[in-house]
C-alpha cells in the first residue's frame, strides 16, 4: 500500500520557526518533524509515500530527500499552486495504483494504522477516516458514528446542547483509488466539504483509535508539548530507542554542577557552563553554547545557537545560529528566529516572536 502526505500549508502559526523553512522540517528534538511521520507509516509496512508540497518545495526535497534515512521511498509531487485537501491528492493521482492511505502532514501520532487497514478490508469501504476522542470536543467539528462504524453525519463546531460524541478526524484515511474519480482536476478542492458528504451512507467509516497519541503541533505551545511528550516517551518513537543510551551525547562538554533533569536531550557539541540547570522537556542542540547559571525549562535552543550566562529561559524556543546575551528572560511561548539576537537584560513573554536575523538591543523590551 502507498500513502500520501499532504504538506503544502506554510505553518504561519509557528512563525518564525517556519519564515525560512517550511513545516515539516522544522527540527523536533533531534529530526525534522517528518522524520516521524515517514517513520511512523514505515512502522507499519508502507514504504511508498507521495509527498505532495508546496510552500519550500525545494528544501523540503533537499532535507528529506528519497526518505531513506526514514525507511521509505519519496516521490515529489508538486501543486501548481495551492488547491485544497482533495486538489492537492488528485495531483497525485498519476503515481497512486491502488488503494492508498491520505495523511495530514500536520500531526504527531503514533496511530494504529495496520488495525484501521483491516477494518476497511473487514468492513468494505471505499473511505475509512481516523477518529480520535478529544477532551473538549467544543473546539473541533465532530463525527457522528452508527453502531456499525459507518459515518452518519459531521458536526461543525456545534453548540454544546448539540455534542453526543467526542470523536474528531483525526488527518488519516484509508482510501480506495475510485475516491479519485470524485475529485474535480485543476481547481480548489476540500475533500471534508465535497467528498465526505458525497460518502456518508455510502461506504464512509470510521475507525476510533483510543489510548493513543495525537498532536497537531501547529502551535508554539504544542510545539513544545510535543517536545516533552517525545522526549518523556508517552508517544512511540525512534527517539525513545535514543535516548535509551543516554540523553547528553558522549561528544558535549558538561561542566560541574550542572542539573540535568529527566525528558531531556543534549546534542552533540553542545557546551554547559557551571551551576546551569536542564530542566525536563528541553533540548540543547547541536553546537549550542550555554554559559554559566542558566536555566533551561521547557525550552529548545536549536543548533549553534548561544545562551550566555545568567539567563532565564521557560516555555521558549531559541531557532538556530540565534544569540541570547546575559540575563535575558524569555517565557510564555517566546520565541526566537534563526540568527537573531537578543541583547543583555531585555524580556520577552506571552508570545513575542523575534524574526530570523533582527537584533533586539540591549534592555530594549520587558515584555
Amino acid at each position: 500500500m502507498q500513502a500520501v502526505i499532504l504538506v503544502g500549508g506554510q505553518g504561519t502559526r509557528l512563525r518564525p520557526l517556519t519564515t525560512n523553512r517550511p513545516k515539516p522540517i522544522v527540527p523536533l528534538v533531534d529530526r525534522p518533524f517528518m522524520a516521524y511521520m515517514l517513520e511512523w507509516v514505515a512502522s507499519h509496512g508502507i514504504t511508498d509515500v507521495v509527498m505532495c508540497c508546496g510552500f519550500l518545495a525545494d528544501s523540503m526535497v533537499q532535507e528529506l530527500g528519497d526518505g531513506s534515512r526514514w525507511g521509505v521511498n519519496i516521490t515529489w509531487v508538486q501543486e501548481p499552486e495551492p488547491r485544497g485537501t482533495a486538489g492537492a491528492l488528485k495531483v497525485a493521482e498519476e503515481h497512486l495504483d491502488g488503494r492508498f492511505l491520505m495523511l495530514n502532514g500536520d500531526v504527531l501520532t503514533d496511530l494504529d494504522l495496520t488495525a484501521q487497514i483491516a477494518q476497511h478490508e473487514a468492513t468494505g469501504a471505499t473511505g475509512t477516516l481516523a477518529l480520535v476522542p478529544v477532551e473538549d470536543p467544543t473546539a473541533y467539528g465532530l463525527v457522528r458514528l452508527h453502531p456499525d462504524n459507518r459515518v452518519d453525519e459531521f458536526l461543525e463546531k456545534p453548540d454544546p446542547d448539540e455534542i453526543d460524541t467526542d470523536l474528531i478526524s483525526a488527518g488519516a484515511y484509508v482510501l480506495e483509488r475510485s475516491v479519485l474519480d470524485m475529485i474535480p482536476a485543476d481547481r480548489m478542492v476540500s475533500i471534508e466539504r465535497e467528498v465526505w458528504p458525497r460518502l456518508v451512507e455510502d461506504g464512509l467509516y470510521g475507525c476510533v483509535h483510543r489510548g493513543r497519541y495525537w498532536m497537531d503541533i501547529g502551535t508554539p505551545q504544542r510545539y513544545l508539548e510535543g517536545t516533552e511528550d517525545i522526549l518523556a516517551g508517552r508517544v512511540r518513537t525512534r527517539v525513545t530507542e535514543r535516548l535509551a543510551h543516554g540523553a547528553v551525547d558522549p561528544s558535549a562538554t558538561v561542566a560541574d554542577g550542572v542539573a540535568i533533569a529527566d525528558a531531556v536531550l543534549v546534542e552533540a557539541g553542545a557546551t554547559i557552563g557551571a551551576r546551569s540547570t536542564i530542566g525536563t522537556g528541553s533540548v540543547v542542540g547541536r553546537d549550542v553554547t550555554i554559559g554559566e547559571d542558566v536555566i533551561l525549562e521547557h525550552a529548545v535552543v536549536l543548533e549553534g545557537a548561544t545562551v550566555a550566562a545568567g539567563a532565564r529561559l521557560r516555555d521558549c524556543v531559541v531557532g538556530a545560529g540565534a544569540v541570547i546575551e546575559g540575563h535575558v528572560h524569555l517565557s510564555e511561548y517566546a520565541m526566537v528566529g534563526d540568527g537573531a539576537t537578543v541583547g543583555e537584560h531585555n524580556a520577552l513573554a506571552r508570545g513575542a516572536r523575534v524574526t530570523p536575523g533582527a537584533v533586539l538591543p540591549p534592555g530594549a523590551l520587558r515584555f
